[in-house]
């Protein structure tokens, strides 16, 4: 006969404490194959989309930080030719004073638009240049204005994409490069937007205009 072998059966007590950490370990498993993220991992058209949207948004992220860099570039141009502007009638009309009171009246009189136009044809020189710089800024600035809203809709459609996982639509794309049209109290005021942007020409103009009879003042006033 054959010989019984006697079998034990071993329980192991599992508390409650443990059975909670083996739920909270089940859960977050779960949890992490739910996850959006999971998802567009294990699709391959979701993580294409995904990885080429990042892409574009560093794109934007680089275009951006250039074109703020132009700007404060071209803000610094401004501001040279402004002092140059400055510094060249301080010069001339401290020379032109001296003249005056140095030489004979009526022959300082008598060619008194000579240094006029001198002085208002230079000032043209750089209220022209000042203008150039400034209209090279605005555009720069129009241009990260496009670019900043470009990469707000980009940005949000990563999220959206983040969140909703693989139900998200494929088929959807930001809204990069539409422009909005203007409304007629933006055309109402746009003569004044332009205005408040090219004030430092409109100042530095009027102030041009000015030196031409300066000049025959210190000239003939004296």
């Amino acid at each position: 006969m054959a010989e019984m072998k006697d079998t034990h059966i071993v329980e192991i007590p599992v508390d409650e404490e443990h059975q909670q950490k083996l739920s909270c370990a089940f859960n977050t498993t779960t949890a992490i194959q739910n996850h959006p993220l999971m998802e567009i991992s294990q699709s391959p058209g979701h993580l294409l989309l995904l990885k080429l949207w990042q892409r574009e948004e560093h794109l934007f992220g680089r275009k951006i930080a250039l074109k703020e860099s132009r700007m404060d570039s071209i803000k610094r141009e401004i501001f040279q030719l402004c002092c140059f502007f400055i510094i060249f009638h301080g010069f001339f009309f401290n020379i032109l004073f001296t003249s005056s009171v140095g030489a004979k009246e009526h022959h300082t009189c008598k060619k008194w638009w000579i240094p006029s136009i001198v002085s208002v044809s230079t000032s043209l020189v750089f209220v022209f240049m000042l203008q150039v710089k400034l209209y090279r800024y605005w555009k720069v600035w129009r241009q990260l204005q496009r670019e900043k809203n470009d990469n707000r809709a980009l940005t949000r459609c990563i999220q959206e994409l983040r969140m909703k996982g693989a139900s998200f639509d494929l088929s959807k794309e930001p809204h990069i490069g539409r422009r909005m049209k203007s409304s007629s109290v933006e055309i109402k005021w746009k003569p004044l937007t332009w205005c408040s942007q090219y004030l430092i020409t409109i100042f530095l103009a009027c102030i041009s205009g000015l030196v031409f009879p300066a000049c025959k003042f210190i000239l003939c006033g004296f």
